[in-house]
């Protein structure tokens, strides 16, 4: 075993999601918003989009993250999600 490849710069993908992890963290910290908090909004998201789609639920991911405002390209924390959807449900009687 190669003890030297434990402190190698180049630690590939484990390197990669360490510093995404830090990086929502930091988003986290910097917009006061405890993982409570995104498990909530989480929570009525699914609520409201099952209304009209059978969604699935594993492959849902909900993140803050950081994008630049189009107006003058200041930093903004954004709320980002990716919502699998299985099917649309027929909401023929509203």
């Amino acid at each position: 075993m190669d003890f030297l490849k434990i402190f190698s710069r180049n630690s590939g993908p484990s390197k990669n999601v360490a510093k995404e992890r830090l990086k929502l963290v930091l988003v986290h910290d910097r917009t006061n918003c405890s993982p409570h908090f995104l498990d909530m909004v989480k929570g009525d998201i699914i609520k409201v989009i099952s209304d009209y789609a059978e969604i699935d639920e594993s492959g849902l991911d909900i993140k803050l993250t950081k994008t630049k405002r189009d107006e003058d390209d200041t930093m903004v924390p954004a709320l980002v999600a990716n919502i699998p959807i299985k099917k649309m449900k027929d909401r023929k009687g509203i």
